[in-house]
């Protein structure tokens, strides 16, 4: 039976945004496993990781939502994920968790792993946000200008138009994942300059969007995700140049030594 929302499979009802969150995080892992080769890994540490990743990305989407959200949940409420509630930052943040654990537990590279996870996770985040349509949020902020009331640039919820963002974040994810798809393929060789750059370019894209949202989550006057995007922004880029300042130092002394071992002239 399709519901509005969803549809009903014997008997069990099944929101869209469940399936597409669901169907987004099964690419997402499908494709790390492909592009692994490029970081020394295989195929079968990623699904190792997805073991780590997956459930505490879920648990860490919940608890951000319920902890900024002005919503008061009782103890049992908490865990009714299946009624709506998520915040991909939360979620960004749990399954960061579940790599790290992943390689202190199995001895692998954080950044080597990080770089291929981001990937995958971008092109995640981009399908996740089609769900957020069905699901009625993640909307911008209310449009009363009649030329403006078309789809998809903007969207009925609860009979009252508000800008698509959450068509427009995904739109911006699917080119971020082409170019970062591109790059780790063909050109970035440097461990942990596809992590900067995720955090650079997603801070960058959410924080332009954030504020034209118009459900979003506060502390105070200020928009939680935000501010945490700012910050993202910066860590990328001092990521980014504590990276490239490493090499460069580590090339210059691997000159230095080829240097001392070349013969000179009489």
């Amino acid at each position: 039976m399709l519901l509005s929302s969803g549809f009903s499979l014997f008997g069990l009802n099944i929101s869209f945004y469940g399936l597409i969150i669901a169907i987004g995080m099964l690419i997402a892992v499908l494709t790390v496993c492909k592009i692994s080769k490029f970081r020394n890994l295989k195929a079968d540490d990623i699904y190792i990781i997805a073991l780590y990743v997956l459930p505490l990305s879920i648990i860490g989407a919940r608890i951000y939502y319920v902890i900024f959200s002005d919503i008061n949940y009782t103890f049992w409420e908490v865990f009714k994920i299946w009624e709506g509630g998520m915040a991909i930052y939360g979620g960004v943040i749990g399954g960061t968790i579940g790599v790290v654990l992943y390689c202190l537990i199995h001895k692998k590279n954080f950044l080597d792993v990080a770089d291929v996870a981001v990937v995958g996770l971008i092109l995640g985040q981009a399908i996740g946000r089609i769900g957020c349509y069905f699901a009625g949020c993640c909307y911008g902020i209310e449009v009363t200008n009649e030329a403006l009331m078309w789809f998809p640039l903007c969207t009925q919820i609860d009979g009252v138009w508000h800008l698509s963002t959450f068509f427009y974040e995904s739109f911006c994810d699917f080119v971020i994942f082409a170019v970062f798809l591109f790059l780790i393929t063909k050109k970035v060789k440097t461990r942990g300059v596809m992590a900067s750059l995720y955090l650079i370019c997603y801070g960058t894209v959410r924080c332009i969007i954030e504020t034209f949202r118009g459900d979003s989550l506060y502390i105070g006057a200020i928009k939680v995700s935000q501010l945490l995007s700012g910050l993202l922004i910066i860590a990328g880029i001092i990521l980014l140049v504590v990276i490239y300042t490493i090499n460069i130092n580590k090339n210059k002394r691997q000159n230095k030594i080829e240097d001392k071992h070349i013969p000179k002239n009489s």
